[in-house]
């Protein structure tokens, strides 16, 4: 489990392509001080198995992880290239600070950065959102993006879209604060760019329970 606070951006040094995965390599310094073969870190909100340690006096401290073609098909990793800066950030201890919202770093789809509007202290960032997950978000609730936790500034739906508008079909804002502009991999990212969406879990439970007792009520 994660909290969706990057601690570090790492940097894709390889990636080696094999039949069906990748193995991906990310130097990184401060998310391996305590990190041993087999625990998880998350990858721009995918959650990965560190499968090595290694160390180069050109990249320095890096890890490497086996990354599934499942993985690839389902997330925006299918797209990460060499040099590519992403965000990292261990699995939660119990005495972790919960500062985000609880993430599994399991990716519940893809969505494609829109438009950006900068002003003088945040700037307001809008995402394309697959429509299996509209239904999850809710204005100032929680939503992970690239591993970062994020709260919900707005959301528009298809039904209530102008048709003849630039940017049809679901999707949100998030406001970006300088302290993740300057951390995060967000700060960079452009329009057109794809990126990792997880929802709220508790949203999901929440619907799967209601769903069972209607289906309960239904029997009785």
């Amino acid at each position: 489990m994660f909290t969706g606070i990057v601690e570090e951006l790492g940097t894709i040094t390889s990636i080696d392509r094999l039949a069906h995965a990748i193995r991906m390599t990310i130097s990184a310094e401060r998310v391996l001080q305590d990190v041993a073969r087999g625990d998880s870190i998350s990858v721009n909100g995918c959650c990965l198995t560190v499968a090595e340690l290694s160390y180069s006096a050109e990249t320095g401290r890096a890890w490497t992880a086996d990354v599934m073609a499942v993985t690839l098909q389902q997330t925006a990793l299918g797209t990460a290239a060499v040099g590519e800066r992403v965000n990292l950030e261990r699995a939660v201890t119990p005495t972790t600070r919960l500062g985000g919202h609880i993430v599994q770093g399991h990716v519940d789809g893809v969505g494609q950065i829109l438009a950006r509007t900068p002003s003088e202290h945040w700037e307001i960032v809008e995402i394309s959102l697959p429509t299996a997950l509209s239904r999850y978000l809710v204005e100032r609730g929680s939503i992970t993006v690239d591993g970062v936790s994020l709260t919900v500034v707005s959301v528009v739906s298809a039904a209530s879209d102008d048709s003849s508008g630039p940017t049809p079909g679901h999707r949100f804002t998030v406001s970006l604060i300088p302290e993740t502009l300057a951390r995060t991999s967000l700060g960079f990212r452009q329009p057109g760019d794809l990126v990792n969406l997880e929802v709220d879990v508790i949203a999901k439970y929440v619907e799967r329970l209601l769903t069972a007792s209607h289906l309960e009520g239904q029997h009785d």
